[in-house]
């Protein structure tokens, strides 16, 4: 079956990533979304340059967002990127045989990321699979905030793409730091709603085992230098995580 592609991208000051993204999608999108969360930068004067739709919406979590913009939408098949994302010639490829004969409700493919200029083998970064492209009408995005994922219904049809998901995640470990400070806090937001406590032993061993299982478990140790850092760093957004939904039921009940 010969589908057409819509490409969705949400956005906020994104000026620095967004051209290189666009531009590794123009030969496979049929259109392609990009929902703003009102940027304050040069991210619509970029989109406009190659012909996007481009939308506005208020930000209210990366699930309700993400959710948000298929709805633009004009095609079933959807590609949904971040806006730091890049497809590789390699999955390009992949992608124009599967729009072809398109044979399955889902496909997912590996991400791979670059940290600080190299490309990150190890930890749970690599291969990191994500399902990207789909039929928006047999799905929806889901998880929890700030980790979403998209969600199949029962009984899909899913096959694996050839090709890796580009990532320019950080340029700096400050930036790292920064980002895992923020998702902690969303998390911990996120996992209090829901009624999940923390405590003392959570807080103690869970970040140890997290440091253990990315460096040592899923050989973070072979990307030398920075596979320390990020599994340092991982382990770390997890104890703020547990710290700060501690903080919450504390608080609460002070």
């Amino acid at each position: 079956m010969k589908v057409e592609l819509s490409v969705v991208i949400i956005t906020f000051n994104e000026e620095r990533n967004i051209e290189r993204c666009l531009i590794s999608v123009k030969d496979i999108a049929d259109e392609i979304i990009v929902l703003d969360s009102f940027s304050t930068d040069k991210t619509e004067e970029i989109c406009n340059k190659y012909k996007v739709r481009f939308f506005q919406h208020k930000f209210d979590g990366h699930i309700q967002q993400k959710n948000r913009a298929i709805t633009y939408s004009n095609n079933n098949y959807i590609l949904s990127l971040d806006a730091d994302e890049e497809v590789s010639s390699e999955l390009n490829k992949s992608i124009i045989a599967i729009k072809e004969n398109c044979n399955a409700d889902g496909y997912f493919f590996n991400r791979l990321n670059n940290y600080c200029g190299k490309w990150i083998k190890h930890t749970s970064w690599y291969p990191d699979k994500k399902l990207r492209l789909w039929d928006k009408t047999k799905g929806e995005w889901g998880g929890e905030n700030p980790h979403d994922k998209f969600i199949m219904q029962a009984n899909t049809i899913q096959r694996y793409l050839k090709g890796d998901l580009k990532h320019y995640s950080y340029n700096s470990i400050t930036e790292h730091v920064e980002q895992a400070n923020k998702f902690s806090g969303i998390a911990a937001n996120t996992i209090f709603e829901k009624g999940n406590k923390s405590n003392f032993v959570k807080v103690l061993f869970k970040p140890y085992w997290k440091f253990f299982r990315e460096y040592f478990f899923k050989l973070g140790f072979l990307d030398g230098f920075y596979g320390l850092v990020i599994s340092v760093i991982m382990s770390y957004e997890v104890f703020l995580k547990y710290t700060k939904l501690y903080l919450k039921y504390k608080n609460k009940n002070s």
